[in-house]
């Protein structure tokens, strides 16, 4: 199944993959995360778990970096 959303923790708390998109008309894929949490899953008890919170800084290491490249570019 494929989902898109814009929501991180959404993203994070459901996905197996993750894959990012760059900005822009031109958008490509930018990058692919896997999720290595088991099912399944409880999102109050994930709010503390160490794998889930290092996907969740990836997603949003991947958005920022991008985005700055972007505004830099401009």
């Amino acid at each position: 199944m494929i989902m898109i959303t814009h929501d991180v923790d959404e993203a994070v708390l459901l996905a197996d993959r993750i894959v990012m998109m760059t900005n822009g008309p031109s958008a490509t894929i930018g990058e692919v995360q896997d999720v290595l949490l088991s099912r399944p899953r409880d999102r109050l008890a994930l709010a503390t778990d160490a794998s889930y919170l290092a996907a969740r800084e990836g997603v949003l290491r991947f958005l920022y970096e991008r985005h700055r490249f972007v505004e830099a570019a401009e």
